[in-house]
């Protein structure tokens, strides 16, 4: 009992402990001044914000466990960024251009909260139209390629050799080609989704055994039945690695694609941030793609688990 309440209460001694040391020891003379502390004011929200879930928890065993699973961890975050604050603030012992406090990180979302809105709208739309493109692609080829051989002779050689291809490397070509720099970032983000989509999805397909063909066979399902009703649901574990693989590469594509004479966007606005020498704003920039990253993964877990809600407890990822 002792020892679950210890780890829920990491968190607020972690938290408290992060205050005190911003409080108490003074910043040094060269790192410049922020606007306010905006640090502290973090670490207020945070705190009030765990303090109302840990009475929760004394009336939910759901919200108790979970602060018990993750109140160690979280609280190793906060000690991470104490430890940050005391190098880079209050002692100042790297660069302070290349290492701002963290009242000037957390500052940007303040002072620049209406350009990051619109960046991370612009990221958003860019995202979802490339993504949304590469996916249906990815899917279509890697049924293809599954169920087809004679479309498995021929395509297979072109995926192996275009896929392995980071879709950034592209970049000269396909500005060339198209009119405009957004079409060209719409082609390489929906390129870097399409490849581990298709491999995925192919590759679970051909795993899937053949006995669950030949009882559909049995029972006289049609081809279009055994694609959709058999191979398809049985491969569907792979076909989210591949989505999660996606994911990840075409963030990666996205902010890279954005420095190609886009005029908004998350990857404009690091590029443009870091030619100001601005990089408490840069900073701010990777924990917004790392958040939006991060929140995309759950939104595809969630999925996961209410898809394959029969393969609970069997797949652990």
């Amino acid at each position: 009992m002792i020892k679950k309440q210890v780890k829920k209460l990491s968190c607020i001694v972690s938290g408290v402990a992060a205050v005190l040391v911003d409080r108490i020891i003074p910043d040094s003379a060269s790192q410049p001044k922020a606007d306010a502390s905006y640090f502290v004011f973090f670490l207020y929200l945070f705190l009030g914000i765990y303090f109302a879930l840990y009475i929760a928890s004394l009336f939910q065993k759901t919200i108790s466990k979970k602060l018990e699973e993750d109140g160690p961890l979280i609280a190793g975050g906060v000690l991470i960024l104490n430890g940050i604050n005391i190098v880079c603030s209050k002692l100042a012992l790297l660069p302070i251009l290349f290492f701002p406090s963290l009242d000037r990180v957390f500052g940007v979302f303040v002072n620049d909260r209406v350009l990051i809105l619109e960046c991370i709208l612009s990221s958003g739309k860019l995202l979802i139209i490339g993504y949304a493109i590469g996916a249906l692609l990815g899917f279509a080829t890697g049924l293809l390629l599954g169920f087809h051989k004679k479309a498995a002779y021929w395509i297979n050689p072109v995926t192996k050799i275009i896929g392995p291809i980071p879709a950034t490397s592209w970049s000269p070509l396909v500005l060339s080609l198209f009119s405009t720099s957004y079409q060209a970032a719409v082609f390489m983000i929906a390129l870097s989704v399409w490849f581990p989509i298709t491999v995925m999805t192919s590759s679970g397909i051909q795993n899937v055994q053949q006995t669950y063909f030949e009882v559909a066979d049995t029972l006289g399902s049609g081809r279009l039945y055994k694609v959709f009703r058999v191979g398809v649901p049985a491969a569907m574990p792979s076909i989210f690695l591949g989505f999660f693989y996606a994911t990840t590469g075409s963030f990666v594509t996205l902010v890279t694609a954005e420095m190609f004479g886009c005029k908004s966007g998350i990857g404009w606005y690091l590029n443009w941030q870091k030619s100001m020498m601005l990089y408490a704003n840069v900073y701010a920039g990777l924990i917004i793609l790392a958040v939006l990253c991060n929140l995309i993964i759950k939104i595809l877990f969630w999925l996961k688990d209410s898809i394959l809600i029969w393969q609970k407890g069997v797949i652990k990822w």
